[in-house]
């Protein structure tokens, strides 16, 4: 299975498929087959189902790794039948009928709840929509943590917003329910509280749980960790 597994990496909200970018270049390195599709952040069921298409249109196997909200969308859209595994990245695992925002709220306020900005969108139904991002001047210290400071700033004014309606919304199904998952929980998160991750990780009953040292952004910090994570996770499904 290792050789015909596509590895398909899910970036989160306030980043692109780029986050992905340093263990893309490990895995392809390694000979893997990986694809980065983009996430448009407009709400989880929109989110997982265009996933899940970009999943099913795949020939053979797939892995699927969601970095933080791309942990969510995993959650929904892993039921295709071709995937075959899971791996959560500092990221959320919800149960069936559970928002973001109800697991979140379980848990002390990350420092990201004090550094949000919101602003409206047209969403074509005749009601804007309200676009979540991250406060600027807070992005490197809050999201970027562990980064050059250039570096971070750049991602600061590039952000991909995310909708409010994904906080809100349920998610209609949980893929590890039925597939064998891999978990990264990053204890120096300022992003997510890293209880959240260490709750839905436990929770779901994951194989294996790594734990780092390391900021929200670990697939930038820590690439050669994330990318052992994945390629042991294609070792055991082969």
């Amino acid at each position: 299975m290792s050789s015909a597994t596509t590895i398909v990496l899910v970036h989160g909200a306030f980043a692109d498929a780029a986050s992905w970018a340093p263990v893309a270049e490990r895995l392809l390195a390694k000979g893997h087959r990986v694809v980065a599709p983009p996430v448009f952040n407009r709400s989880l069921s929109e989110d997982a189902a265009y996933i899940r298409s970009f999943v099913e249109q795949i020939d053979g196997p797939v892995l699927l790794a969601g970095h933080s909200y791309g942990g969510a969308v995993i959650t929904v859209a892993g039921v295709a039948d071709n995937v075959v595994g899971l791996v959560f990245v500092s990221g959320y695992v919800l149960e069936v009928g559970e928002s973001l925002g109800q697991l979140q709220g379980g848990f002390p306020d990350s420092d990201l709840a004090a550094n949000l900005v919101y602003a409206p969108y047209p969403n074509g139904d005749g009601e804007p929509g309200t676009d979540v991002s991250v406060d600027i001047s807070a992005f490197p210290e809050v999201f970027a943590a562990g980064l050059d400071q250039a570096r971070a700033q750049v991602l600061a004014v590039s952000q991909r917003p995310l909708s409010a309606f994904a906080f809100g919304e349920p998610a209609t199904a949980a893929a590890w329910k039925t597939k064998p998952g891999w978990g990264i929980v990053s204890s120096a998160d300022r992003t997510i509280n890293p209880e959240v991750e260490r709750f839905g990780y436990r929770r779901a009953g994951l194989r294996t749980v790594v734990e780092l040292d390391a900021p929200h952004l670990v697939m930038q910090t820590h690439p050669d960790e994330v990318t052992a994570v994945i390629t042991d996770a294609i070792a055991e499904l082969a």
